[in-house]
């Protein structure tokens, strides 16, 4: 009985999605959140004085507050349906594992060894190409922009204070860097985010995203060559390195490139980590458990936050909100390539309204599925398309977290790094050419499979 209700429910669940119209107010929760973010920035001049939880717990109250008719309990059990939803559940799940392997992976230094390995082989007339190919590698490593940045800008610095360079030309490297493998690491939360909402596979959307960017590396690389030629740092210091340390980070990449599960991939990758750290002394038995412990603390506020807003588009989507954003962007799109700038178009303006990739690739998540399904977007083609509008959006945003941590750092202004925002730019270029050329063609896949 309990099986058939179930199944009575969810058709019911689907009648009632059907029948849902446009209702522009809904959208209401979503203006709110936005406002809150940007109205208390211009207040405090401080863009992150408004936590993002509490931004979304706020908006996520507005939302259930509204449609009168509706039985309260009724928009609370809608809103814990979208919580509970599978892709929400695994995305947290995916945060939570991710925040163990890269904690555990960072104290074993496994960080340190990458960067100073690089520098060691780096020619010393290569150093501000070097920085932005070893950011590239830390990000992809590490699944994060800001531990890039934490990690290569003071070195950034200095080699600007060596060579004369403007210092915000070397510090645009190494956002560059960052931003690479915040768009490509299989441990990254905006790889994570669009993979999940878009139902895809890690590995598969990582192939149709390499192949998008990596001529705006490879161009990125080679300008950074041309602007500094001639000019000449060395790199002083203690730049020892212990390859067994990033044995790890190279594990996890290779094993999710080869399609292992990703929830597999990360608890191996956690405890491979963890047996070299036990081996070099970074910790004991009970370090590494607090290690572990702290990763994924660090991803709880993360995990919350999915939460919230996973229930409150459910919400929105109830009251009809979804539909009336759909139904405005379908008067406007007639094909698939028109479907694919709507997605991208969408995770542009949320980033430049949430100054969050990751948050915005949540929010626009769901939408771009609908606009996905409706005009057949292949699903690794709309998470790669929401990954870097959202990453090329944030690697310029003035206010963006990873500008202005640099910026503070080197005691420059954030608007002097946007001249030289090179790859952020050419990934947005490259994601047009891909979508105008309809690379990759996954017609001319399926036939081949046929």
């Amino acid at each position: 009985m309990g099986f058939f209700h179930a199944v009575v429910k969810k058709k019911e669940i689907e009648r009632m999605e059907k029948e849902i119209k446009g209702n522009g107010l809904a959208l209401l929760p979503l203006g709110i959140f936005i406002v809150l973010f940007i109205g208390t920035a211009v207040v405090t001049k401080d863009f992150y004085s408004m936590p993002v939880i509490l931004a979304s717990l706020i908006a996520a109250g507005v939302a259930l507050s509204m449609n009168r008719k509706e039985d309260f309990m009724k928009k609370v059990e809608v809103f814990c349906r979208g919580a509970g939803n599978t892709n929400i559940i695994l995305m947290i799940l995916v945060f939570l594992l991710a925040g163990a392997f890269a904690g555990t992976a960072e104290k074993i230094g496994a960080v340190d060894s990458i960067v100073n390995l690089g520098i060691s082989i780096l020619p010393a007339n290569l150093l501000i190409v070097g920085l932005f190919l070893i950011g590239c590698f830390i990000s992809i490593s590490m699944g994060t922009s800001m531990g890039t940045i934490v990690a290569l800008a003071p070195i950034g610095i200095g080699i600007a204070e060596q060579t004369g360079v403007a210092p915000a030309l070397a510090l645009s490297a190494v956002i560059g860097g960052a931003m690479f493998g915040d768009n490509l690491s299989m441990i990254s939360d905006t790889t994570i985010a669009a993979v999940r909402t878009q139902n895809t596979q890690m590995k598969d959307k990582f192939k149709v995203n390499f192949f998008i960017v990596l001529p705006a590396a490879i161009i990125t690389a080679i300008i950074y060559g041309v602007l500094t030629l001639g000019e000449q740092a060395s790199v002083g210091g203690d730049r020892a390195f212990d390859f067994i340390t990033i044995l790890p980070y190279l594990g996890v990449l290779i094993a999710a490139i080869a399609g292992v599960n990703v929830l597999v991939v990360l608890v191996s990758g956690t405890l491979f980590a963890g047996i070299v750290g036990l081996f070099n002394g970074s910790f004991g038995m009970s370090g590494l458990i607090s290690t572990v412990t702290e990763g994924i603390k660090g991803m709880e506020d993360l995990a919350m936050i999915a939460l919230i807003i996973g229930g409150m588009i459910e919400v929105i989507k109830h009251n009809g909100g979804i539909q009336y954003v759909l139904d405005k962007i379908l008067s406007r799109v007639s094909s698939r390539r028109g479907a694919e700038f709507g997605i991208a178009g969408l995770a542009s303006v949320l980033d430049l309204s949430t100054a969050n990739n990751t948050i915005s690739i949540i929010m626009g998540g769901p939408l771009a599925k609908n606009i996905s399904e409706k005009y057949g977007v292949d699903p690794r083609k709309s998470a790669s398309i929401l990954d870097i509008f959202s990453g090329s959006i944030q690697g310029m945003l003035p206010y963006g977290a990873q500008v202005l941590a640099v910026a503070g750092l080197a005691s420059i202004s954030p608007l002097a790094l946007l001249p030289y925002s090179i790859y952020p730019i050419l990934i947005a270029v490259a994601g047009v050419i891909a979508i105008f050329i309809n690379y990759p063609s996954f017609q001319k896949e399926e036939k081949a499979n046929r």
